[in-house]
């Protein structure tokens, strides 16, 4: 390799070296020699994890906000391969799963997603901010770190970090050939396979390239086509370049593209979320989603030791989606036929499109000054495609195209709504840090963003709802509203000993709104629905939190903690309107969220260690048009979480191998899906076990989720509308490492 590529890592080798001196060693001298003599009588295996998420590379032990972090060591101990993986190792924090593959919503602290929301976080790979929450749903390969921060982050990553933000890190290109393959097999029955390779690609410049694969016939029956309703393939690739043009400049380029092949709309229908339904779907459904994009990353390295960061992305997805409708009963069985006497039952077809590119700037200061600084602009423009219908089943399957409006008569159009939605949104922001002296800091940040939003209807007029004494749409209308918040965060941190971190805190999280399809409006109107209109508010989040990290080196333990308290105006909820198969969202003007939550993880021993974490959270609607729900607990939110996990490590063949036993234990608490409280799901205990023997090179790993092989619903939405979870899953993984 050439100069310019050993003269980077050197450098940032000694980068690394004085950002570690000056996180921990901003004592005197004396304390220091204090606390070498203290590790020499007593050592510690209290482990130092450095995190990005507050976009400077600090230990987790002085970050001055809730954050929980996983390693490339905990994404291979606890086998996480998808978003639901690491979510249920992380308090406070739920993940829903629903309907259609690029259906999951993340609930943090109370601030909840639902279909047609933008996110309630910021998820940002590889310092690309995602525009899609679509995205967010894929197979997880090939990462080096996750951190999970909890709390607005408006101030850090702008909209739609409202109730925190996940920072995904992909693994760099190394400097020598190294490569990795895995291969697992599950009870689906369903095979992995995972591959990839890294190494310097010539003069200046390395390279990582990496693919998954996952095939399974699914793991739920549909009774009534005798098969598993949830079979699934997944093709994903990644890769990655990173040139080297001298030691102050780096050129990082960054490409994804997945391919998903499922079966949508695999509901069931009753009034109580802790019934078990079984799934009678007559149509096999059609779930394909295609992801792929690009980013262009340039750092540059001033004299003075500051960065100038540049990030141009570009991303595209493209998700139809087809399959039974209400009621999801074989035809004969429907209501329509039942009941209304109608010679046919009805299926449904979305298509849904984004495309955008997005473009940062930002200086960011020396690590390791006194005062530290960041600065910047982000501007991010997109334009997607919503459409949604239902046709006549006559039990003949999906005429073709399946997008658009159908002809065929054996499977004629009921409904039709189509709309296209342009954005623009653009911001800019500043964070400061400024270290009072050796244990008092205070961290500042403020972000201004505005979201520029317009929506074209392009439903032909013969669709329109015309609902009496209600607005009619007309095709063609465009619609517009925008969107802006000032978020700011301020932070003061009080560290009186090395081992001991205590912060305070006021932040402010935002959230877009956005239109309801045309005519949805007097849909709900005549039906007495309140809370929708022809669009929904912006929702913004004020937050107050005290919080501690800590840690004991003589037990080998670290922890935190973290009380706070939310108010929010317009807290979007969820509506299924049937009438024209649209997903609403009204908002509730104010919401109440009070909480608290701790975590710990200590190696009490050689080769044991111990986890544990729990999240409450108190929410609460304030204000609302019907007074009948005030009061009520806002809808996707458990009351509480709990984590409990172990793992043992035995030495095998003279400490050569190791045999690893690991289980991991989840409680979410009780869980309302609706402003009316309709029906509120049990608590549920979750067991994930697996048991590892690793070799010098490769590892063998017998893995078991959902060990106890419970049953419960992963949602119930307005309507009765229930989706099942998944059973037990069980299967075996091998993995091999190399290095040429």
């Amino acid at each position: 390799m050439s100069s310019n590529f050993e003269n980077v890592r050197l450098r940032k080798s000694l980068l690394a070296m004085m950002v570690s001196a000056s996180l921990s060693g901003a004592v005197m001298a004396q304390e220091a020699q204090d606390a070498e003599a203290q590790e020499e009588a007593a050592p510690s295996d209290v482990e130092v994890i450095m995190v990005k998420g507050t976009r400077r590379t600090q230990d987790l032990q002085d970050t001055p906000v809730a954050l929980t972090a996983f390693t490339a060591a905990d994404i291979d101990g606890a086998g996480i391969e998808r978003p639901a993986d690491f979510i249920g190792l992380t308090p406070n924090v739920t993940l829903i799963e629903t309907q259609n593959a690029g259906m999951a919503f993340i609930t943090i602290r109370g601030i909840s997603q639902n279909r047609d929301t933008q996110p309630s976080v910021a998820v940002i790979v590889d310092g690309v901010q995602q525009t899609d929450a679509g995205q967010f749903q894929q197979e997880l390969f090939d990462i080096e770190q996750i951190e999970v921060l909890k709390g607005p982050q408006g101030g850090l990553y702008g909209r739609n970090a409202i109730g925190g933000a996940i920072v995904i890190t992909t693994k760099d290109p190394a400097e020598y050939v190294e490569g990795r393959v895995k291969l697992a097999v599950d009870n689906g029955p369903g095979y992995r396979v995972e591959g990839g390779v890294s190494g310097p690609g010539g003069e200046d410049w390395a390279y990582r390239v990496s693919g998954s694969y996952y095939d399974t016939d699914g793991y739920i029956e549909n009774t009534n086509l005798g098969e598993d309703s949830d079979p699934l393939r997944d093709l994903s690739f990644r890769g990655k370049a990173l040139w080297y043009v001298t030691d102050t400049l780096e050129i990082d380029f960054r490409g994804y593209y997945s391919a998903l092949e499922t079966q949508p709309f695999n509901y069931s229908i009753g009034p109580d979320v802790n019934q078990i339904l079984p799934i009678e779907v007559n149509n096999r459904g059609i779930n394909d989603r295609d992801l792929y994009g690009a980013s262009v990353k340039v750092t540059y390295e001033n004299e003075e030791g500051g960065t100038w960061t540049s990030i141009t992305a570009w991303d595209r997805s493209k998700e139809l989606i087809a399959g039974d409708a209400f009621d999801f009963k074989p035809v004969g069985e429907s209501f329509l036929e039942v009941i209304l006497g109608l010679p046919f039952d009805q299926n449904q077809i979305s298509n849904f499109g984004s495309k955008s590119w997005s473009q940062e700037i930002r200086y960011t200061s020396p690590d390791d000054a006194r005062f530290k600084y960041i600065y910047g602009a982000y501007a991010v423009d997109t334009s997607q495609l919503q459409q949604n219908g239902a046709r006549a089943d006559f039990g003949l399957g999906f005429a073709d195209p399946l997008g658009g409006i159908s002809t065929d008569p054996n499977n004629f159009q009921l409904n039709f709504l189509s709309d296209r939605r342009d954005n623009f949104a653009w911001a800019f922001f500043g964070n400061v840090s400024y270290e009072i002296d050796e244990q008092w800091t205070i961290d500042a940040s403020l972000r201004y963003d505005r979201d520029e939003r317009e929506n074209l209807t392009q439903t032909p007029q013969a669709f329109i709802p015309n609902v009496p004494g209600f607005p009619v749409g007309t095709e063609g209308e465009v619609r517009k509203r925008d969107f802006s918040e000032l978020q700011p965060k301020v932070n003061l941190t009080y560290e009186p000993h090395d081992n001991l971190t205590l912060y305070g805190g006021y932040s402010v999280g935002f959230r877009s709104g956005g239109f309801n399809q045309t005519g949805s409006d007097a849909i709900a109107g005549s039906a007495g629905i309140i809370g929708i209109k022809e669009f929904y508010d912006a929702e913004t989040a004020e937050t107050l939190e005290f919080g501690g990290k800590f840690r004991i080196p003589s037990l080998n333990l670290r922890g935190g903690f973290a009380l706070y308290s939310t108010d929010s105006e317009n807290t979007p909820f969820f509506v299924f309107l049937q009438q024209n198969s649209t997903q609403n969202i009204g908002v509730i003007p104010e919401a109440e969220f009070n909480g608290v939550e701790f975590d710990f993880n200590a190696s009490p021993f050689p080769g044991f260690r111990i986890n544990g974490g729990f999240g409450y959270v108190d929410s609460e609607i304030k204000s609302f048009d019907d007074p009948v729900v005030i009061g009520n607990r806002t809808p996707a939110v458990s009351d509480y979480t709990v984590n409990l996990g172990a793992q043992y490590t035995m030495d095998m063949n003279d400490g050569i191998d190791s045999l690893v036993w690991r289980i991991d234990y989840q409680r979410i608490g009780e869980t309302n899906f609706d402003i009316y409280e309709s029906t509120e799901r049990e608590p549920i205990n979750l067991v994930n076990a697996r048991v590892t023997y690793e070799a010098e090179n490769w590892s063998l790993a017998l893995w078991a989720n959902n060990l106890t092989n419970k049953e419960y619903n992963s949602e119930w939405s307005p309507g009765g509308f229930i989706y099942r979870a998944r059973p037990r899953i069980y299967g075996l993984t091998f993995t091999y490492d190399f290095e040429l």
